[in-house]
C-alpha cells in the first residue's frame, strides 16, 4: 500500500508528502529524518492520508495536493468538499 499524506507542523504549517510506510514516515519525521522542511518544525502530527494500490497514484495526488491553496488543504483535512 502507497500513502499520501498531510503532515501539521509544530509551527502550525503543513507539509505533503507520499510513503509506502506511514508509521515508519511519521516517526522518520519526528526523529528529525523525514525531510528538511519539517526537521525545523517539530514535532509533527499527521492530519491526514489517502491510500492507494501504486507508488504512481500516491505520487501523482501529492503532486495534486501540493498546488492547493491552505484553505484547500484545511478543508481536505477537515473532510469538507
Amino acid at each position: 500500500m502507497n500513502y499520501t499524506y498531510i503532515l501539521r507542523c509544530g509551527d502550525g504549517s503543513l507539509y505533503t508528502g507520499w510513503t509506502n510506510d506511514l508509521e515508519k514516515r511519521l516517526a522518520a519525521h519526528n526523529a528529525g529524518r523525514g525531510g528538511r522542511y519539517t526537521r525545523s518544525r517539530l514535532p509533527v502530527e499527521l492530519a491526514y492520508y489517502e491510500s492507494f494500490d501504486t507508488k504512481n497514484e500516491a505520487m501523482r495526488r501529492e503532486a495534486a495536493i501540493k498546488k492547493l491553496t491552505r484553505q484547500e488543504k484545511e478543508k481536505l483535512i477537515k473532510g469538507i468538499r
